[in-house]
């Protein structure tokens, strides 16, 4: 398999449960002549010649999906931190990361959509493998749930990425710096921003986990139409206010005839 150093073994005992194995019958084709390949086991019914690169293709989509099963358990990610200390998936590009090791990560479970991609943990940005031998590896043999996983498995990367700076760069222009709203300025900027005082870290906080509900929106469907309400009983006053002036000054040229 291209790019096998981004994968760990899996143990023999976990592809054995069948627990660990649910689904999967239903992806991948050939799945117990595939099984058999993966664990070196003789087949009850010889493969014929002309299905032997459609197994070992089946083999291959099988275990990379065991692995991304595997690596969600203790020992799977254990396995994965050792690559990870050992800067086996590579640094972040990005100049304020200072070499933030990256992790593989998959933006699909399904596989056969996109490959795989490098998750950094201090920009929260993805990159693509800095080599072309890791871009065949299917996404989905690392999954979602990984990185989230693997960061919580591991604090210390967390306090990591709190020792690194957060600064960004801005584009200046004879010592100025350019206006976010000029051609050439910065785009997107507050995705990289960080709370700093305690004020905006309480406010981050409560958005973070305060979700709307249909309550809330309801309230503020009721509060709109009430303001609309408002709006149009002052419109309908200033017209009325309107009429009676204009008829008064109507008397008033009248009485002056």
């Amino acid at each position: 398999m291209f790019g096998h150093d981004y994968f760990v073994e899996v143990a023999p005992e976990f592809i054995e449960d069948d627990f660990n194995l649910t689904g999967l019958s239903s992806i991948v084709p050939f799945f117990r002549d595939a099984l058999d390949v993966i664990l070196d086991l003789e087949p009850e019914v010889p493969i014929k010649p002309a299905n032997v690169p459609l197994v070992e293709h089946a083999a291959e989509l099988l275990y990379g999906l065991i692995h991304a099963r595997y690596i969600l358990t203790k020992p799977g990610l254990r396995s994965m931190g050792e690559k990870y200390e050992d800067n086996c998936f590579g640094s972040c590009p990005r100049y304020y990361c200072q070499g933030m090791h990256l992790l593989p990560i998959g933006r699909y479970d399904q596989p056969g959509i996109e490959t795989v991609r490098l998750y950094c943990p201090n920009c929260n940005d993805i990159y693509l493998p800095s080599s072309s031998r890791y871009l065949n590896i299917d996404g989905a043999f690392f999954g979602t749930s990984f990185a989230g996983m693997f960061m919580k498995m591991f604090p210390e990367i967390q306090r990591q990425c709190d020792e690194r700076t957060k600064k960004q760069f801005e584009l200046k222009l004879f010592g100025f710096r350019l206006n976010e709203r000029a051609p050439g300025g910065p785009r997107m900027k507050w995705l990289r921003q960080y709370p700093q005082s305690k004020e905006e870290i309480e406010e981050c906080r409560k958005c973070e986990f305060a979700m709307p509900t249909e309550e809330d929106e309801d309230n503020t469907g009721t509060t709109g139409e009430a303001e609309d309400g408002r709006m149009d009983e002052d419109n309908e006053e200033e017209e009325t206010t309107g009429a009676r002036a204009s008829a008064g000054e109507s008397m008033m040229s009248i009485v002056k005839d």
